[in-house]
């Protein structure tokens, strides 16, 4: 399920578009402290934000700045200041697009859902894993977390995916060892142990700590 943040101090405004993205499978927060946002929105993760100009406290391009000091995710400014000058402020303040209000809510949610597409690449015929925000997608062998992309080694690869395929349920280093040496030559168990070591320090270099927890004596958990 796909996380969209929506930053309007309108209520009513607001929870109209989270109803219309809930009837979409898309998972919603709405801001609740506007001196907070940057904290919100790390804390929820989102895959794309919807951004209002005029806020309490500081203007949606204050927070667009924020957001894009973080991350690649993808930003759609709604606002009735829907001049030249405005838009081309947000666009260069790195928003994805602009809405004018008032808006059509389906004309909204298919923007929304189109820049998913593009952004994170979620082709049909490539299955995509997920977990706390972050993709993998089985098409290219890549990790999308908040619009960026984690490289991965062939084994980094086959960990995640055999994780990820088993999520909430602890993988024995056993299983993990056999679906990434297929074979019948001995392995030191050290291998697997420095793979992992080496994965969990890219996952902790883009914010996603303690994504793979040990089950000492038994294996591995996505959870």
């Amino acid at each position: 399920m796909y996380k969209l943040m929506i930053v309007e101090d309108d209520p009513g405004i607001a929870e109209a578009i989270a109803m219309q993205a809930r009837m979409w499978q898309l998972e919603t927060h709405i801001t609740e402290n506007f001196r907070e946002v940057l904290a919100e929105y790390t804390a929820f993760a989102p895959h794309i934000v919807l951004l209002d100009i005029s806020l309490p406290f500081y203007n949606g391009y204050h927070w667009c700045t924020e957001i894009r000091k973080l991350s690649k995710v993808p930003i759609i400014f709604i606002s009735s200041a829907a001049d030249n000058m405005n838009i081309v402020m947000a666009m260069n303040m790195g928003a994805d697009d602009f809405i004018a209000k008032p808006f059509d809510q389906s004309v909204l949610i298919a923007k929304i859902q189109a820049l998913l597409r593009r952004t994170y690449d979620f082709a049909a015929s490539a299955p995509v894993l997920g977990h706390r925000g972050a993709f993998l997608n089985t098409g290219d062998n890549t990790l999308l977390f908040q619009g960026e992309t984690v490289s991965l080694t062939k084994n980094e690869y086959k960990i995640l995916l055999c994780l990820l395929e088993n999520k909430g349920r602890v993988v024995s280093r056993e299983k993990l060892m056999e679906r990434l040496w297929k074979t019948e030559e001995f392995i030191d168990e050290n291998t697997l142990t420095v793979n992992i070591n080496r994965l969990r320090k890219k996952l902790d270099a883009v914010g996603l700590t303690d994504f793979i927890r040990t089950r000492f004596g038994i294996g591995y958990i996505v959870e």
